[in-house]
């Protein structure tokens, strides 16, 4: 099969022929129809994550259809239309038990702990606990960008901040889980401020619903946060990743305000710096989010299948698999104004 890989840390991938994997115990290999270009991605092609060994193939966002079975699978078939999200529970531990797979100790992940999507096929481990059905009635694009951005801003928002309606949610970053973040937030009736370096992306933003953008051009964006919200955001949303962009979001909250760290923190110095003296005196509670389990695929599907909720639209282009290897080395620096789509078939 084809597929995207690179061979060490930083060095430019390439698409070439490599063995297509089997259906693994439990699990099952799906032909990809669609698998997002993700800022995840990019931290580990640049050596971030010390889970992937070399050569590696990327991608973890994805859906497709069932091509092989493996022994002991019960609940899926050869054809079957499926999304899965990014961190695949065991099915066995009393994390997957309670329905916290995203917890699992562990865990697989597609395109970190094992080869993943940037291909034609891709190996998923324990079918029966983390494969999602998709409804016809939604894209494989759709379903793909369910994976990991759109479904890491839902339960970020929903389950882990509990964002209610009214409340105003400060968002960092106006990429994928961003502008996920916002149609999320304005569907639960709540009130979004987006802050991004790039007009092209607080535009996307305002097509969504943003109620506010702020340009991060050197100013003060906490301030102008604080003065738009008369006190600052209920919840603030890192979904960026960096030093500057997860001290924003906190110094942006009112007191007693909720942080979600959604962007992943590169080390700086041995370990990422946070103003935790603001924490501590304004009483922040500092959240982190780790993807979403498949038993929690339900609710998000059913907002997705009601119109209330539009994923689709933040697909911003569909590319094959050698402009995304073209891409990759360079996501951390692009303007993205929503989603990157690889399909295999192309090119």
């Amino acid at each position: 099969m084809r597929a995207v890989v690179y061979d060490a840390f930083g060095v430019a991938p390439e698409v070439r022929d490599v063995p297509r994997p089997p259906a693994p115990d439990g699990g099952v290999v799906v032909e990809v129809r669609a698998t997002g270009l993700c800022r995840s991605d990019w931290h580990g092609w640049a050596g971030h994550d010390d889970d992937i060994s070399l050569p590696h193939v990327p991608g973890h966002e994805l859906a497709g259809i069932v091509a092989d079975v493996g022994e002991g699978v019960e609940r899926w078939a050869v054809g079957d239309r499926v999304t899965v999200p990014f961190v695949c529970g065991c099915g066995r531990c009393e994390w997957c038990r309670r329905g916290d797979a995203q917890v699992c100790p562990d865990q697989t992940q597609p395109g970190f702990s094992h080869d993943g999507s940037f291909a034609e096929f891709v190996a998923l481990h324990a079918a029966d606990a983390n494969l999602v059905a998709i409804p016809e009635s939604v894209s494989f694009e759709a379903a793909a960008a369910l994976g990991c951005r759109f479904a890491t801003a839902y339960r970020g928002l929903v389950s882990r901040a509990r964002l209610v309606a009214g409340e105003w949610v400060t968002i960092v970053g106006a990429g994928g889980v961003g502008l996920s973040g916002v149609m999320i937030a304005k569907a639960l009736g709540a009130r979004a401020i987006v802050v991004d370096r790039h007009g092209a992306a607080l535009d996307a933003a305002s097509a969504l619903g943003a109620d506010h953008v702020v340009l991060a051009d050197g100013r003060d964006v906490a301030a102008a946060v604080h003065e738009l919200t008369d006190g600052g955001a209920h919840v603030s949303v890192d979904a960026v990743g960096s030093e500057q962009t997860c001290a924003d979001a906190i110094h942006s909250l009112r007191r007693r305000g909720r942080h979600v760290q959604i962007g992943l923190l590169p080390p700086v110095d041995g370990h990422p710096r946070v103003p935790m003296s603001r924490v501590i005196s304004w009483e922040l509670d500092l959240l982190g989010s780790h993807g979403m389990a498949a038993v929690d695929y339900p609710g998000m599907l059913a907002l997705i299948e009601s119109g209330a909720l539009h994923p689709e639209a933040l697909v911003e282009r569909v590319v094959g698999l050698p402009e995304a290897a073209a891409l990759l080395p360079a996501f951390d620096s692009a303007m993205p104004a929503g989603m990157t789509m690889i399909d295999p078939r192309r090119g």
